[in-house]
């Protein structure tokens, strides 16, 4: 996508000005303030205008220099040219990638939730195989993950699990892990060695902050009652179990996995605000588009989005036809591969929309 020269002027021209407004020292606390967000939004995006700028002129010098009568000057020149189309090409698209409607939501922390689907007890036993998955990644990423609620499944694995994960650009990257994964192998479970197709679904949520959604406290409907089954901690022995029910929406967050009643309430009521705050965003996005229009960002966890092939060794993620071979070292969180093509699939679907 080719932006045009005058957009690249305001651009770098706005740059300027900001910079200029925040050298006189006349801004009041809260401007200043907001001054800086500005600039600091937009000089890595005037630095990509600015090389754009440097490059076209530099194309244009070049194609001159290669109509000289001198044939040495005009083959130095056609190799050049070469070279600055190339440079060209990846500046253009940084720029354009830049100027994209950026999500809210990229910088924030995630809620990762993830549920044993069709296929009983193994099922369970492939929720827990992702859970570790996404935790061996999480710490390669650098980020703390906090577990919420647990489900235990009674041959092992997880009913259900939740997760708190915080660190750099989280919703950034796992955002399109949302959907079912799906799982082909011989359960451990199964004596005749045949293979079985079972599936968990994962969905990932912006988390939200306080100033995100405001709760009335009328709007609550807060039951207190003994924990039971696996994942109470303090399992039959306090009343320290929290059903919140968000009446409004009819929304429920059921936690039981503190001994204390106060901890599981404020558990209870981050993973409420977070599933508000989301169903907002829901409600924000189809109104601008109608419907997610994007395959690879749709979030939707009634999709089918990746298949793990055990007896293959193999992945696939179906949204963008990409199958890796390497099916242990993606079960040990080496996500990279898949999440970046993602990534750069949903950038290339923006831009083409941009261009359309």
């Amino acid at each position: 996508m080719r932006i045009p020269a005058d957009r690249i002027a305001a651009i770098e021209a706005r740059r300027d000005e900001l910079q200029a407004q925040m050298a006189t020292g006349d801004l009041s606390g809260d401007k200043f303030v907001a001054v800086s967000k500005e600039y600091a939004e937009i000089e890595p995006v005037a630095l990509a205008a600015g090389e754009v700028r440097r490059l076209r002129s530099e194309a244009e010098s070049l194609a001159l220099m290669a109509q000289e009568p001198d044939e040495e000057m005009r083959a130095m020149a056609a190799e050049e040219l070469r070279a600055n189309e190339s440079a060209l090409a990846a500046a253009e698209r940084g720029l354009a990638l830049s100027l994209l409607p950026k999500d809210a939501a990229d910088s924030r922390a995630a809620m990762f939730e993830i549920r044993a689907g069709v296929g009983g007890d193994e099922a369970a036993l492939f929720a827990g195989d992702l859970l570790r998955m996404y935790q061996r990644y999480a710490d390669r990423m650098g980020w703390k993950v906090e577990l919420i609620s647990a489900s235990d499944s009674e041959f092992g694995g997880y009913k259900e699990v939740v997760l708190s994960v915080t660190g750099t650009g989280v919703f950034a990257k796992l955002k399109f892990e949302s959907g079912v994964h799906r799982v082909q192998r011989v359960p451990a479970t199964e004596a005749g060695g045949r293979i079985h197709t079972s599936a968990a679904t994962v969905a990932v949520l912006p988390e939200a902050e306080d100033a995100d959604i405001k709760i009335d406290d009328k709007d609550l409907r807060i039951d207190i009652f003994r924990a039971s089954g696996p994942g109470g901690q303090g399992v039959n022995t306090t009343d320290s179990a929290v059903r919140i029910t968000h009446l409004p929406t009819g929304t429920i967050v059921i936690q039981q996995d503190e001994r204390s009643q106060i901890k599981n309430k404020a558990k209870a009521m981050k993973v409420l605000r977070t599933r508000l705050y989301e169903r907002e965003r829901d409600r924000l996005a189809q109104e601008r588009s109608g419907a997610r229009a994007s395959q690879v960002g749709s979030g939707d966890r009634s999709e089918r989005i990746r298949t793990y092939n055990f007896p293959q060794g193999r992945v696939t993620d179906h949204r963008i036809n990409l199958t890796l071979h390497r099916l242990p070292e993606v079960m040990e969180g080496e996500l990279d591969e898949l999440i970046g093509a993602l990534i750069a699939q949903d950038e290339a679907d923006r831009l083409a929309q941009l261009d359309g």
